[in-house]
């Protein structure tokens, strides 16, 4: 498997360099990163929050194809691609997807020990989606993960790379609440410290005027996301798995609110049951794709860091049948995602069947349910996870 996945980034490469593929296709998510790495060195990185000139821009580095992808992340991001820009888009893909694979397989090698493979294999579809279209997914679970293994011996470690979740604020919700609940404030307060010193460190680059269009962008993508412009079908959160099956995006959005709620309940419990750590890390990873409605399917990468977390606990708590439904149902998300990521890198099509529904944002939501009630419903000690030997800094919590 692993032997797979470096095949596959070497081909990859080669598309995004065009050397025999990938001469005529649309753009994906790793381009939109190159064309901004190379606005920052222009010293003209605002113009990748103005929608109406960014898309001329993709427009121009496609050859004319008319797809668009907004950007709305915080200049953090935008800085960290900035040295991308200064070798070809192909190694830069290479270099950059390898990195971030090779964190993310190691920290998940670190939290799984002895179950690395089965995670592996359940998470394959998955590691294909960010493959194939580019995105950090590989980093910012890498983060959450390293905030798991180091947020009891190693607060200082985990605050830093919660603070560096700043590039997906989003999904960082959940552990922020949680290391509040757990009074962690080493943790709070070093992140807290990341995200202001690297704030300033945007705005003596980038000037002030970099928040004020950042702000602008957001508000621009909000109202994207309310008209159905973003390929909803993609995204697994339940905002997306209720606007396409036709409700309104009002009432969509009161929906995203409700299991927003339900999956931070879902902290509070854990911390508040005094839940082995292990565990309440694990399920504060799970629910936290949950929390926003921009969610979209290689972010689920981040739920494989909760369920590695999870696995003893459910071994010792689980029936066959459940875990069965644990191990399967995270397959079709991600293979449904590939397809569609695959698709859309290949060409603009009018969307097909699988184009319709976001499958993954209804079938998440009972495979978190299901993990949720076997861990909370039914008896969980300390003396579960001793009877399964754990490896790293989490084998003494």
């Amino acid at each position: 498997m692993l032997a797979l996945l470096a095949i596959a980034v070497l081909l990859k490469a080669a598309w995004f360099s065009r050397l025999g593929l990938g001469q005529d296709r649309e753009l994906v998510d790793f381009d939109a990163f190159y064309i901004v790495a190379k606005l920052v060195w222009h010293g003209t990185v605002e113009q990748a929050y103005q929608f109406a000139k960014l898309i001329v821009i993709q427009r121009e580095a496609s050859g004319g194809h008319d797809s668009f992808m907004p950007w709305t992340y915080p200049p953090q991001f935008s800085l960290l691609l900035a040295p991308f820009a200064l070798i070809p888009v192909g190694i830069a893909y290479l270099l950059f997807t390898a990195s971030t694979l090779a964190l993310y397989l190691a920290v998940l090698r670190r939290i799984a020990g002895s179950r690395f493979v089965l995670v592996l294999i359940i998470l394959f579809p998955t590691i294909g989606i960010t493959l194939a279209c580019g995105q950090n997914s590989f980093l910012t679970a890498a983060l959450i993960g390293l905030v798991c293994l180091f947020f009891e011996e190693r607060p200082a470690v985990a605050g830093v790379a919660l603070g560096l979740m700043i590039i997906k604020p989003h999904l960082a919700i959940a552990f922020a609440v949680y290391a509040i609940l757990r009074r962690s404030w080493v943790v709070v307060f070093t992140a807290g410290a990341v995200v202001l010193a690297s704030s300033v460190i945007c705005t003596a680059l980038f000037g002030v005027q970099i928040w004020t269009a950042l702000l602008q962008s957001v508000r621009d993508s909000s109202a994207f996301l309310e008209q159905g412009y973003y390929p909803l079908y993609r995204m697994i959160s339940i905002y997306a798995a209720l606007r396409t099956a036709g409700l309104s995006a009002s009432g969509s959005f009161v929906g995203q609110v409700a299991v927003a709620v339900l999956a931070l309940g879902v902290v509070l419990i854990a911390v508040y049951r005094k839940m082995p750590v292990r565990e309440s890390l694990g399920l504060t990873a799970i629910v936290s794709v949950c929390i926003s409605p921009y969610a979209y399917d290689y972010d689920f990468l981040i739920f494989g860091i909760g369920l590695a977390l999870l696995l003893p606990a459910l071994l010792a708590n689980a029936r066959e049948w459940e875990r069965g439904i644990i191990y399967i149902l995270p397959i079709p998300i991600g293979a449904l995602g590939y397809m569609r990521a695959t698709q859309m890198a290949a060409s603009h099509k009018d969307p097909q069947w699988l184009d319709v529904l976001s499958i993954g944002g209804f079938a998440i939501l009972p495979l978190i349910a299901l993990i949720v009630g076997i861990l909370l419903l039914r008896s969980s000690s300390s003396e579960t996870i001793q009877s399964v030997p754990a490896q790293g800094p989490l084998a003494r919590i």
